[in-house]
């Protein structure tokens, strides 16, 4: 009988332990996917925002403000989690020099126990577009 308490015992230690490692390895993942995420689509929309036109004019690089945040939108819009909220919170963008400021959070959800457990990840991004000469 004692051997039998003891298999029970190591069993729920080894249940409880995954379901530690599964939830935890969720909240990395989401928040290292939404750090490369927003990484890599900042700098795409920042390429793509690029006013060809004053540059030729003037030799100044600088960005179109509405057509980075509508490239942005578009791209993050296309490659998140479907699963999970995002809310998306642009703060300057500066069109020369070119500077954006934004952070993007998301709410990770779970349900280890009978009760949600939700978590707030937050990604903050403060990014120039370098070029070369």
């Amino acid at each position: 009988m004692k051997e039998s308490f003891w298999g029970i015992f190591v069993i729920m230690l080894g249940v409880t332990s995954i379901a530690f490692i599964f939830f935890f390895q969720t909240a990395t993942n989401t928040d290292e996917q939404n750090y490369i995420l927003l990484k890599e689509i900042t700098e795409a929309a920042m390429y793509d925002a690029v006013d060809l036109a004053s540059y030729r004019k003037t030799g100044t690089v600088r960005i179109d403000r509405e057509k980075f945040v509508e490239n942005f939108i578009r791209r993050f819009a296309e490659s998140v989690t479907i699963g999970n909220t995002y809310r998306v919170d642009i703060y300057d963008v500066n069109e020369t020099p070119p500077k954006v400021s934004l952070r993007v959070s998301s709410t990770l959800e779970s349900n280890v126990t009978d009760e949600i457990i939700e978590f707030d990840i937050s990604n903050r991004l403060d990014a120039i577009l370098e070029t070369p000469y």
